[in-house]
């Protein structure tokens, strides 16, 4: 059977710490670093980043929408990314936030979760706006697979809190329930342990503070560096589950490309301060 996300994680974080570092390919890198906004340069974008990442840290996160935006020719090189790191031992999400209901789902599932997927990842993440029911395919595929489903709770852009604060009919705020529902699927899941429904997080939003830990889950915590937040925000946000998060970083260690060498050192010092940060 395959090992569950969540111990995969475990061992990472003990290994290599929790960082995640985010791949984001924008047209605005490509140019800053002399590649090109085309193809070619997003292949030797992948070159570039894989150098300094193996070894270094043990999560990516490429965000599929950079890769998307350059047609067949970028798939391919996601595609490529993903096989690579993954066979490098990195554990790779796959920042794609999709969600649809049906065989809408169905077919999204096939193609980012479990072996045989044409663009499998171990980790990817979704939006919840169709509600969290209408994922039983996301749900069953990542189970089966040992794989991690990250539901977009919090995100880190401010525009998120109309939304993500409101109080619905239940008493609860739109994040509230949805914490309650990842924690009854994983108890349903994974009795007794970490499941393979996870968040999405942001420390960039502080208030107010949630019972993190009932939802028996891995949380994703975007927003470090370049979005404001800081490690602090993060001890604090997740002070009740801290070896349960995954920080994740870009622009504060890509904007140190395109030399491999220096967005080593910048990951390695920001995987430093988040190990310590976050050790309970």
């Amino acid at each position: 059977m395959t090992d569950s996300f969540a111990s995969r994680f475990a061992k990472v974080r003990l290994d290599q710490g929790p960082l995640v570092w985010g791949l984001d390919p924008s047209p605005a890198l490509l140019e800053a670093w002399g590649l090109g906004d085309d193809a070619d340069g997003l292949d030797r974008f992948v070159d570039i980043v894989l150098e300094a990442a193996i070894g270094t840290v043990g999560i990516v996160k490429p965000q599929s929408a950079f890769f998307e935006r350059h047609g067949w020719r970028g798939i391919r090189t996601l595609t490529r990314l993903l096989a690579e790191a993954r066979s490098e031992g990195l554990l790779v999400i796959l920042d794609v936030k999709r969600g649809d209901v049906g065989t809408t789902n169905d077919a999204y599932a096939d193609a980012f979760i479990g072996d045989g997927a044409p663009l499998q990842a171990d980790a990817i993440t979704v939006h919840p706006y169709l509600g969290l029911r209408a994922m039983d395919a996301f749900v069953g595929r990542v189970a089966r697979a040992g794989s991690c489903l990250l539901v977009v709770t919090r995100s880190s852009n401010p525009e998120g809190r109309t939304i993500q604060a409101a109080v619905g009919e239940s008493g609860r705020t739109v994040e509230e329930q949805l914490l309650a529902e990842i924690g009854a699927l994983n108890s349903a899941l994974a009795p007794g342990e970490i499941g393979p429904i996870g968040a999405v997080f942001a420390p960039t939003h502080l208030e107010p503070d949630l019972d993190l830990a009932s939802a028996h889950a891995l949380f994703l915590a975007p927003g470090i560096g370049a979005q404001g937040a800081t490690g602090q925000d993060v001890a604090r946000t997740f002070a009740t589950c801290p070896e349960r998060v995954m920080p994740s970083a870009s622009r504060a260690l890509l904007s140190v490309g395109p030399d491999a060498g220096r967005m080593r050192d910048a990951a390695a010092a920001l995987g430093a301060e988040m190990r310590q940060i976050l050790s309970p």
